[in-house]
């Protein structure tokens, strides 16, 4: 099992782990209300930042898996992240235990296909690494760039799931065969 995450490189991304120079970043992306309104709802604070990046390092640890930090080759900066998670949601259908796939980007990163590249890489890395039978992703219903995202992915829509109360998309993308 895998305690920190590898460094997944393409033409114009380094997927690595997370930094704690990349807290500025992090909280900058998960501070605006834009991205936000389809992940809980409302923009989160420096401080809650500063916890999911140490969840997200921390994760590799006690799983074997997480997110890896979007950096630009062609500057250095951090502008998301995208990995597979687990944590232990309690929605209809279950998915618990299952490496469930997200990503978050900053706006100046959407739009030019930086998630497509790099979720690509960390698919590629999945299937050799966990090699699941399967990987779910959830996605608010009103979010449809992640869900044209996901479809370009490999991902097939499910019947909705209910997330906290409320509908939530069900995406999942066939693993090994």
């Amino acid at each position: 099992m895998r305690h920190s995450a590898p460094t997944l490189e393409t033409e114009r991304l380094i997927l690595r782990e997370f930094r704690k120079e990349d807290l500025d970043a992090h909280a900058a992306t998960l501070g605006n209300e834009d991205v936000m309104r389809h992940i809980g709802g409302k923009p989160v604070g420096r401080e809650d930042s500063w916890r999911r990046l140490l969840m997200g390092v921390g994760m590799w640890s006690l799983i074997g898996m997480g997110p890896w930090a979007i950096e630009l080759r062609s500057d250095g900066r951090m502008v998301g992240h995208c990995g597979f998670f687990q944590f232990n949601r309690e929605m209809e259908p279950l998915i618990l235990g299952e490496p469930e796939m997200g990503w978050i980007l900053d706006p100046s990163a959407q739009g030019q296909w930086i998630a497509f590249e790099a979720c690509a890489a960390a698919l590629r890395w999945a299937e050799s690494e966990i090699a699941a039978d399967s990987y779910p992703a959830i996605i608010d219903l009103d979010n449809a760039p992640s869900m044209q995202l996901a479809q370009r992915l490999g991902f097939v829509r499910q019947a909705d799931g209910i997330y906290r109360d409320a509908p939530i998309a069900l995406f999942r993308r066939p693993g090994r065969v």
